[in-house]
């Protein structure tokens, strides 16, 4: 394939590494802190690419996927912080008639993590003896908090543990209350990702953690839903897209 990347930063930088070892051409990279923009690029160098992916930022998001769907191009999206803008984009990628992929986290061993805690919590739902809470840790430069994944992550509990009913990740200077499902976040040194769970009772703690070594499994994900992006017409999570990999319910 000849993919274009969009966000030249350490996640930009791995997928073009991991997308050479998979036998892809990045022909195009989008980066305005590079000082490459898209109007300096030949159309024709835009039009030949065959899936963009961007890791950019949430502020930017909009723009380039209009961008793109322009162009009348798939997109892959890793870039988190948006998702309050999904409707909006929903409308552009149907006017246009391409296909976009997103995920809070492209990892597959998140991914894998993310079923896990979906069945953990549906067997403690029966213990309300347990509590529930999460934190998550990610390098000082990281620009949204919490991350994506944690709100995954907190999605999934209270979808399935009836005594927890909303979120809360800055509870502010006050207790927890038991319904509350609190869930907060570290940002320090250089920490690619890490996310766990805490099931806490009067006898025993249970915990669930998931820790990125690097960046490479991120990358891997990401050019896989790219390399199934192409018999698909609308918005996709890339939950929906292992599925169809696998053809089975995970």
């Amino acid at each position: 394939m000849r993919l274009g990347i969009i966000g030249y930063g350490q996640m930009g930088n791995a997928i073009e590494k991991v997308a050479i070892e998979r036998g892809h051409n990045v022909s195009v990279i989008v980066d305005p802190k590079k000082g490459y923009l898209f109007d300096d690029i030949p159309i024709s160098a835009l039009r030949a690419v065959d899936a963009y992916i961007d890791f950019s930022e949430p502020d930017a998001l909009v723009e380039n996927i209009k961008r793109v769907a322009d162009l009348g191009k798939n997109v892959v999206v890793g870039t988190t912080g948006w998702y309050e803008k999904l409707d909006m984009i929903k409308e552009i990628v149907s006017n246009k008639g391409i296909t976009l992929i997103y995920s809070q986290n492209f990892s597959m061993g998140m991914n894998i993590f993310f079923n896990i805690v979906q069945f953990a919590s549906r067997v403690i739902n029966h213990f309300p003896e347990y509590d529930i809470s999460g934190f998550e840790i990610h390098h000082n430069k990281k620009k949204d908090i919490p991350s994506g994944t944690a709100k995954k992550i907190s999605e999934l509990i209270i979808e399935n543990v009836d005594r927890k009913k909303k979120p809360v990740f800055y509870p502010g200077n006050r207790k927890i209350s038991s319904e509350e499902l609190h869930f907060s976040s570290i940002r320090c040194g250089n920490f690619v990702g890490e996310h766990t769970i805490i099931m806490d009772s009067p006898s025993d703690t249970i915990k669930l953690s998931h820790s990125a070594k690097n960046r490479k499994g991120f990358a891997i994900g990401a050019l896989i839903a790219a390399e199934n992006i192409g018999n698909l017409e609308g918005v996709h999570t890339f939950s929906e897209i292992l599925k169809r990999i696998l053809k089975e319910e995970l």
